[in-house]
């Protein structure tokens, strides 16, 4: 079974793979224990992290090992504080257990003609639409000359691991690869047995070790809002700010947009990619 069905169609095997990680993440000086010197374990001990979250070790234990598969909600907060987990992760982990219904149907492949409108004459900084599984649905032509460097625009996640280009268009390749990881697991939180996300695993995992290596930590992250730097081939380093929305009437998706920093070094940064190409329709 691939590294992603085992988490859209085994939830309890989610829930082992997911506190297992987690659980060899923490550090046990990061919650007070003092580790000895025979320590043969990665992370916290089952013993450990049972004591912190009030839990029994058996307990904990048919938790991990897949055996009990509906621990209640106060279960479920507990550990989420004794992995010391933040807002993301613990809403991910309590969404394995008790998915969320979901108020409208998703798994739209193409925008509103009203965001492709706003790409197209609305925004004139790169913006692009994505969906759970970072599949870009529509981008302008800044986004486009932003990305002009790139083989394809059609996939966030295989731009940046399997396109030799992203090492040296991202300044910090290794932040944006765990970004791009957290942000496709974070998706599941809302929409958890989303096919999507688990094309996009099947088909990088084989091919990046890397991505492959993050996937197995568990971590969950959405993109939200960061001031990034890139190289590019062109026109060389830009200073942009990121910010990611959620299409109203489109949960799956989320509009990305780059704003030149007000106080950048390189202000008409936007200037600089909109003299690389004409406004086209966005795709």
């Amino acid at each position: 079974m691939s590294v992603d069905h085992w988490a859209m169609a085994n939830r309890s095997t989610e829930l082992s793979s997911f506190l297992r990680a987690r659980r060899e993440a923490v550090m046990p000086q990061a919650v007070g224990l003092v580790p000895g010197d025979g320590r043969r374990v990665r992370g916290l001990r089952r013993e450990e992290l049972a004591l912190l979250a009030g839990l029994s070790t058996d307990y904990y234990r048919r938790l991990e090992q897949g055996r009990e598969q509906r621990p209640s909600l106060q279960v479920l907060r507990a550990l989420a504080g004794a992995l010391r987990l933040d807002a993301h992760a613990t809403a991910y982990l309590i969404s394995i257990v008790h998915p969320l219904p979901l108020a409208m149907p998703a798994h739209a492949t193409t925008v509103s003609a009203g965001v492709r409108l706003l790409l197209d004459s609305g925004l004139r900084v790169p913006a692009f639409v994505v969906d759970l599984g970072l599949n870009i649905l529509g981008i302008n032509a800044a986004g486009r000359a932003m990305y002009s460097g790139f083989g394809d625009t059609d996939n966030l996640a295989r731009m940046v691991f399997l396109d030799p280009a992203a090492r040296d268009f991202y300044a910090d390749w290794q932040h944006v690869a765990t970004q791009v990881v957290g942000n496709l697991r974070s998706g599941l939180t809302r929409f958890p047995n989303d096919d999507r996300v688990a094309e996009v695993v099947d088909e990088i995992s084989p091919r990046s070790t890397v991505f492959a290596e993050l996937w197995a930590t568990h971590d969950v992250r959405p993109r939200t809002s960061e001031d990034k730097v890139f190289h590019h081939p062109r026109v060389g380093e830009l200073h942009l700010h990121f910010e990611a929305l959620e299409v109203a009437d489109a949960p799956d998706q989320r509009l990305f947009v780059y704003c030149a920093l007000e106080n950048g070094p390189i202000p008409d940064a936007v200037a600089l990619l909109e003299s690389l190409t004409p406004v086209t329709a966005s795709a």
